[in-house]
């Protein structure tokens, strides 16, 4: 397969699954991507040999066709990756094959079930020997990267809180209900009490199951169901934790997984990559005070990640710039489930940088952030705040800025639109 064929592919820069066929269509290679578009095209890069060694390069030699299929994040990306690589065992997914490094998540069958992760050569050689010491519900995987899977799995925690393999430790068990992780099981004397949290905790489990199994859209569906049969029946806490799983599973945070996804396409050399930057780039959009929206774009390590963009209608509909961002950026650090990036971009002068500091200092975060004044034809002239970050990443800043004033344009127009007709 050769590059002019691939750029004749409409791939999208989302995540996703891709696959390099033979002339049988018969899968050669499985591999999962943050950006199908950079990840595809960066097999026909001149120095291939170097980076991914001369088995990947006798494979694109034999591959004929290029198929992919987009994820909604890259977590799912992960387990749709690990599935198909079981399924079609490819000639040239070696490592993947390889179990000496492997993991399974392992789901038990218990009143309170666990889910943890096993290496996936003692987990064989003790349920071959029937050594194992707990029932099996599910197992998925195996997978090669135990950096990715582990972190994936502190993302699913948030939404399916669940025990581990430490939970029999009273004090371990209960830092991580008191933090939301895992369900409640502490001894009561009202039984049923007791019996519907177990109940509910096998939900949970299940919902994560269907997960694993790339079932998002039919979990998504039975979610819809039960948080209107929780409404209908005025049980507004139920019906409000389904409303906010449903929410979940729609802005699932990837960044921890797209820096540890960069960090395993390292070189073959072993030369380690830099750690990856997260910009974040806000801007407040609006007609006279009509239609007010605001946005933020993202970038890492200086490519855009428009996965992670996030659109926000103002509460306030008043020509306030200062206003508008002080909400977005509150809104936005309210989600303690998003990374935190490493530098924060403001569209304006010192009354927008000022603000969006104060809101930093009011909730003791941390973070530099750079405002991006305009001159008369709304161009970049001048960066303040951070000096020293915002010469270093001069060019990434303006781009990210130019970016987040098309997107938050864009929706405002949209919204513009939409009150025209109605």
């Amino acid at each position: 397969m050769i590059s002019q064929q691939v750029k004749k592919l409409d791939i999208p820069e989302l995540p996703g699954v891709y696959v390099f066929r033979d002339y049988q269509k018969r899968p050669l290679y499985i591999g999962r991507a943050t950006s199908l578009k950079d990840r595809t095209k960066s097999y026909f890069s001149n120095d291939l040999i170097e980076t991914r060694g001369p088995r990947i390069v006798d494979m694109v030699t034999k591959a004929k066709t290029l198929t992919w299929e987009t994820t909604d994040s890259v977590l799912e990306a992960i387990i749709l990756e690990s599935a198909l690589i079981k399924k079609y065992q490819p000639h040239y997914n070696v490592d993947e094959r390889d179990d000496k490094s492997s993991y399974y998540v392992v789901i038990t069958k218990e009143e309170w079930p666990r889910v943890f992760l096993a290496r996936a050569r003692d987990f064989d050689a003790q349920r071959t020997k029937g050594e194992l010491l707990y029932k099996v519900k599910a197992v998925f995987g195996p997978y090669v990267h135990s950096g990715l899977i582990k972190e994936a799995l502190k993302i699913l925690r948030k939404m399916f809180p669940f025990k581990d393999n430490k939970s029999h430790d009273p004090r371990h068990d209960a830092f991580y209900q008191a933090i939301g992780r895992s369900p409640r099981s502490v001894s009561q004397n009202d039984q049923v009490t007791i019996t519907n949290d177990q109940r509910r905790y096998q939900r949970t489990i299940a919902n994560l199951i269907l997960f694993f199994e790339g079932k998002k859209k039919l979990l998504q569906a039975k979610l819809t169901r039960e948080m209107n049969t929780h409404a209908k029946k005025l049980e507004f806490e139920e019906a409000q934790k389904a409303k906010r799983l449903i929410y979940a599973l729609d802005h699932v945070n990837d960044m921890a997984l797209i820096k540890q996804d960069q960090n395993t396409m390292k070189p073959a050399g072993g030369g380690q990559e830099s750690r990856p930057f997260r910009m974040e780039a806000y801007d407040i959009a609006h007609l006279s005070g009509t239609n007010v929206v605001g946005a933020f774009t993202v970038s890492v390590n200086g490519e855009f990640v428009p996965a992670e963009y996030r659109k926000f209608k103002i509460s306030r509909q008043v020509n306030n710039d200062v206003a508008g961002l002080i909400e977005i950026l509150s809104r936005r650090l309210n989600h303690t489930e998003w990374t935190y990036p490493d530098l924060i971009i403001v569209d304006g002068g010192e009354a927008q940088l000022n603000a969006a500091q104060g809101v930093l200092k009011a909730r003791r975060i941390s973070i530099p952030v750079v405002g991006v004044t305009k001159d008369e034809y709304h161009k970049a002239s001048e960066l303040i705040g951070n000096g020293e970050l915002a010469e270093k990443y001069k060019t990434e800043i303006i781009r990210l800025n130019a970016e987040v004033h098309r997107f938050a344009i864009a929706f405002h127009k949209q919204k513009r639109k939409a009150s025209f007709i109605t």
